[in-house]
C-alpha cells in the first residue's frame, strides 16, 4: 500500500498543492492554514524521500529523489517563515519559487531518457519556467492576475506531467 501511495500520491498531491496555492493568493486560505499545510507536506515530503530512497537510487528516480530531498529543505525553510518576522517573507518566495522551479529538472531529465510522450514533460518544464517568471512579472509590477495565471500555468504543466508519470507504464 505505501508502494501504491508513492507511486500514484504525487498525481493526486500535485494538483491540490497548486489549487491550494493559487486559493492562497486569492485570498481563500489564512496564513495559519499555509503554515499547517507547510508542515504536512514536510512531513509527506520526509516519509517519501525515507520509504521511497531504497527504490530511487538509479536513473531517472535518483534525479526525483534529490528533487524531493532539495525540496523538502526548501518547504522546511518556507514553514520557517511563517515564523520567523525578518526574513520571513522571503523564506516564503524561495519555497514558491523552489517548487515552480525544482521539478524542471526531473521533467526534462525524464524526457531526455526516452519517456513515452517527452513532449508532455518538456512542456510542463517550460509551464513550470513561464509560470514562475509569469508570477514574478505579475509580483513585480503589482498584477495579481498575472500572478494566478503563472501560478495556473506551473500547476497545470506540473500536474500534466506527474499524471502521465504516475499512470503510463
Amino acid at each position: 500500500m505505501l508502494r501504491q501511495a508513492r507511486e500514484f500520491g504525487p498525481a493526486l498531491l500535485v494538483p491540490l498543492a497548486w489549487l491550494f496555492v493559487t486559493a492562497a493568493h486569492l485570498g481563500a486560505v489564512a496564513a495559519s492554514t499555509l503554515f499547517v499545510a507547510h508542515v504536512v507536506m514536510s512531513v509527506l515530503l520526509a516519509v517519501f524521500a525515507v520509504t521511497g530512497r531504497a527504490d530511487m537510487r538509479e536513473g531517472t528516480l535518483r534525479v526525483w529523489w534529490w528533487i524531493i530531498a532539495i525540496g523538502l529543505v526548501v518547504t522546511l525553510l518556507g514553514t520557517a517563515g511563517f515564523r520567523i518576522d525578518t526574513g520571513g517573507a522571503l523564506l516564503q518566495s524561495l519555497a514558491l519559487y523552489g517548487w515552480m522551479l525544482l521539478p524542471t529538472a526531473g521533467f526534462v531529465d525524464t524526457a531526455r531518457r526516452g519517456a513515452d510522450r517527452p513532449w508532455l514533460y518538456y512542456g510542463g518544464g517550460l509551464a513550470s519556467i513561464l509560470g514562475a517568471v509569469g508570477y514574478g512579472v505579475g509580483f513585480v509590477t503589482a498584477f495579481p492576475l498575472l500572478q494566478v495565471a503563472g501560478l495556473v500555468a506551473v500547476g497545470v504543466g506540473q500536474t500534466v506531467a506527474i499524471v502521465d508519470a504516475a499512470f503510463a507504464s
